[in-house]
């Protein structure tokens, strides 16, 4: 066989390769823009539906409102301020408490996760008690933690870092216990100390795990910091809501949870930008 002929396959897959990858880049593309267009459009038909029942007085617009009423309510708020003050500083409050709230959860759990994968006889002897404060609706603490911590930030505080922590332990932990078995054992064979492993094999194995939870604790955070301010508070979303509760204001209610959902839509994409600058590695879903 002469060597052109070998040559010849050699060379057509490499023209193609590129033109390969090129089409599938435009076909990711094409179904990105297809996806966001569905959604808008399921958005503007709901919206749309709920106006045009709400107007027709199929659904009760003193219950239900509508959307163009809930715009305006935010418009108010946006313009002239809420009774308790401008909106950005209630949504600063309800932020901030629910992002230090975040935080002390999820540097608690993931040390008390990592901590209680790596040391067994921790976990045999704490094991019990955690499940039985997991079995605890957390919810109904936030009550408590007015009392104890009075109608301030720290009770509001103490509700998000319950509702965060046993979501990013246990993923902590379930991480911890799935590290592969043969890195620990090369890294003790090349004279790693307990604490390198933890730190160099354990916590990066596990780092997936835990950001799985992530994406999950600050919703659960706002949760916290929402129940809290509307149980008692001074200032912040939640108490927007149980205003607007308390003067059978529905645009108000629909308005406060719209811009809640704003705030997590927004952290959740700085979490997902996050965490594919860590994971560049790991191949995206339209890789596969």
């Amino acid at each position: 066989m002469s060597p052109e002929v070998l040559s010849t396959p050699v060379v057509d897959t490499v023209k193609q390769t590129p033109d390969r990858a090129r089409s599938r880049a435009q076909a990711a593309r094409r179904r990105k823009a297809i996806v966001l267009a569905v959604r808008v459009l399921l958005l503007v038909a709901v919206l749309g539906l709920w106006e045009v029942l709400s107007r027709a007085e199929v659904i009760d617009p003193f219950n239900f409102s509508m959307p163009s009423k809930i715009w305006d309510q935010i418009w108010t708020w946006v313009t002239h301020g809420t009774a308790l003050g401008s909106l950005g500083e209630q949504i600063w409050y309800t932020l901030y408490e629910a992002l230090l709230g975040w935080v002390i959860g999820v540097i608690a759990g993931v040390v008390c996760g990592i901590a209680l994968g790596r040391i067994t006889f921790l976990a045999d002897v704490l094991g019990p008690y955690i499940k039985v404060l997991n079995s605890i609706p957390r919810i109904v603490l936030a009550p408590i933690f007015v009392i104890w911590f009075g109608l301030g930030a720290s009770s509001k505080v103490a509700s998000a870092v319950v509702l965060v922590f046993f979501p990013v332990f246990f993923n902590a932990f379930q991480g911890a216990r799935e590290v592969d078995r043969n890195l620990v054992a090369n890294a003790r064979i090349l004279g790693a100390s307990d604490r390198r492993v933890t730190l160099q094999v354990v916590i990066p194995s596990a780092t997936s795990w835990i950001f799985t939870s992530l994406h999950v604790s600050f919703g659960f955070a706002l949760i916290g910091a929402i129940v809290g301010e509307y149980i008692g508070a001074t200032k912040g979303i939640g108490l927007l809501v149980a205003q607007s509760q308390g003067t059978f204001n529905a645009a108000g209610v629909y308005a406060a949870m719209v811009i809640l959902a704003v705030v997590a839509l927004a952290a959740e994409g700085l979490l997902t930008f996050a965490e594919r600058r860590i994971f560049r590695w790991k191949p995206s879903d339209s890789d596969s």
